[in-house]
């Protein structure tokens, strides 16, 4: 009877969306290919979303609309589900590829070619379908799922809150359908790695350890109810239910999962890389394809990798004598300036204060400075906060949530506070960049406020979001904005530590490199703190493949703008290049050739000034 109150409601909200969408012309929409491409791209991405409550939560676009049918309910997480998408997305390719591509207008081609190479991408991907780990130490449902309820959630009134509470109750269903998961894929061999295992296992003993009135998904619901209108009477009432499901729901279904982690344990090993694996090597391959968005080889971006560490390395060595650093490698000499007590804050509250309140001065300050190479900014503003405490310790450095599209929410940078000794000053900038203006809430914020069909406003492609932001980084330094000469550093490091990803990252994939090897590598080659080489190490060996995205993505960008100043000359402007770039949002790297190809085109040319 659930099942089919469930299926019976999203069935209605969906032909509600379809009637919004296409009036009278709903069924042609819902059930057959749609005349209009546009209603295509309308469906296909409607689809998805009224499949995923957790998605419709955060990017809030039918709360406008008065719509809440979906706050009362978790996104399905069932291998069954995972299955469904991808014939959805066989189904999607086929119908595209009806439409005859000569008779749209070249927004409509554009947008097509994206949603053509997504899901064909996704349907070549079929036979390592659950080749992932869907629990590690970075993401699944025991982080992922009290996360999405402390931020994303929101509670303004008494229906909320009782949503929230429901969805407390959902805890249990969402984990069984991962246990599910994780037994189909132990049944295939994909096992994590043991440290993968005992990381998330002490995780989620001490999530679920504390008493329920002590747990983020209490004290968060607390806080929002603080902020309503609601009765004490109530407020007291519904606190107490969030207590119970948090004991009768939350809590049994973790002692569920940590049981199954404890049984795997036994099956794990100490190899990393995804060799190991039946078809690791092409499955591997696959995953650079996807997050690149190009057909290097592993063995290309390896090289790729060692090429840009000797080049950056080179420069950094010249930097750290002129500032005085002359004795030791880089990656000592960088790791000695970051231990260096004048660049670090205190490790207390204060100094984490201190540190947020630093990172909202650079990008005021950068917001303030960069119009002359922007006319496109996005509306949404951007602030800082510290990344939940009980997720920081295997969290990354940082990482940015895009703002709500009803503007109820901003687009956030959240840094990684778990120890300031890891936070040295002269990073601080390049990092801000990076995440922020001009980096991704630039990008992502503008992708979302863009015109044209609803799935081009939501990133997709790593390698053109993740390249951005480094461009971003090595824009800011070039407009002026890095005048210390350890900032300057600061942001060779950074693009050093992108540089090394892509030999780390084909290196324990690849050519078969031990975690050890990999830490050994990066630490001595960076000067990064251990900490954080550790953490970084073990997020590419859950997610292969995902950081090679970084370098790859801005070495294109690069080529890109050297290429249009080289056939514009005198006509290149940085605006007018960021403009095209920009404006199609994230897409992949071979569709964005095109893209600044045909802004060259369409520019007027000029021969560049001669060089005195």
């Amino acid at each position: 009877m659930k099942t089919f109150r469930r299926v019976l409601k999203w069935t209605t909200a969906f032909l509600i969306l379809c009637l919004l969408v296409a009036g009278g012309l709903a069924a042609n929409v819902v059930w057959y290919r749609p005349f209009s491409i546009n209603l295509f791209f309308e469906r296909v991405f409607l689809e998805v979303a009224l499949m995923d409550p957790e998605m419709l939560s955060s990017i809030r676009i039918l709360e406008p609309w008065g719509l809440h049918f979906h706050s009362d309910d978790l996104t399905d997480a069932s291998p069954r589900h995972e299955r469904e998408l991808l014939d959805k997305a066989k189904a999607d390719l086929a119908t595209l590829r009806q439409y005859d591509r000569e008779s749209l207008s070249a927004e409509q081609r554009l947008s097509a070619d994206v949603l053509e190479w997504f899901l064909r991408n996704s349907v070549e991907g079929e036979r390592f379908l659950y080749y992932d780990y869907p629990v590690n130490q970075l993401f699944g449902v025991q982080n992922d799922l009290p996360t999405f309820m402390a931020t994303i959630h929101q509670v303004h009134n008494e229906r909320d809150a009782w949503d929230y509470i429901t969805r407390l109750r959902l805890f249990e269903e969402k984990f069984d359908q991962v246990l599910i998961g994780l037994r189909l894929r132990t049944d295939l061999g994909i096992v994590p790695p043991k440290f993968v295992i005992e990381r998330v296992l002490a995780e989620m003993r001490g999530f679920s350890g504390q008493p329920a009135l002590e747990n983020i998904l209490y004290t968060s619901f607390q806080e929002k109810l603080a902020g309503t209108t609601i009765a004490a009477e109530l407020r007291e009432r519904l606190l107490k239910s969030a207590e119970l499901a948090i004991d009768e729901a939350v809590y049994p279904a973790y002692g569920r999962l940590i049981g199954c982690l404890e049984r795997l344990e036994a099956a794990a090993t100490t190899d990393d890389g995804v060799w190991k694996f039946k078809d690791g090597d092409a499955y591997y391959a696959y995953r650079l394809r996807t997050y690149t968005t190009t057909s290097l080889t592993p063995e290309q971006v390896h090289q790729m990798g060692l090429d840009e560490v000797a080049r950056l390395q080179q420069e950094m060595d010249q930097r750290l004598g002129e500032a005085g650093w002359r004795e030791g490698t880089v990656g000592e000499r960088m790791a000695a300036l970051a231990r260096d007590g004048a660049q670090l804050f205190q490790e207390d509250d204060a100094g984490r204060a201190a540190a947020l309140a630093e990172y909202q001065s650079i990008i005021d300050d950068v917001s303030a400075g960069i119009s002359t190479v922007f006319d496109l900014r996005p509306a949404a503003p951007v602030k800082v906060e510290r990344i939940p405490q009980f997720k920081e310790k295997t969290a990354p450095g940082a990482y940015y949530d895009a703002p709500a599209l009803d503007g109820s929410r901003p687009g956030i940078f959240y840094a990684n506070l778990r120890n300031m000794a890891e936070l040295p000053k002269f990073g601080m900038r390049t990092l801000a960049y990076h995440e922020a203006i001009p980096g991704h809430h630039f990008q992502i914020a503008l992708q979302q406020e863009m015109k044209g069909p609803t799935f081009r406003k939501f990133p997709m492609f790593t390698a053109y979001i993740e390249g951005w932001a480094l461009y971003a980084e090595r824009l800011a330094g070039e407009q002026g904005f890095l005048k210390d000469p350890l900032a300057d550093l600061g942001r060779l490091q950074s693009e050093l530590f992108r540089a090394v990803r892509l030999v780390v990252d084909t290196g324990i994939h690849y050519k078969r490199w031990t975690r050890e090897q990999a830490i050994d590598y990066m630490e001595s080659t960076t000067g990064m703190p251990h900490g954080d080489v550790v953490a970084e190490i073990e997020r590419y060996i859950v997610d292969p493949g995902q950081a090679c995205a970084y370098k790859v993505g801005q070495m294109k960008i690069l080529e890109l703008r050297e290429k249009a100043r080289q056939a514009l000359g005198s006509g290149f402007s940085l605006n007018g290049f960021h403009n095209a770039v920009l404006s199609v949002g994230a897409v992949p790297l071979e569709i964005l050739e095109k893209v600044v190809d045909e802004y060259i085109r369409q520019h007027p040319q000029a021969p560049l000034a001669s060089a005195d």
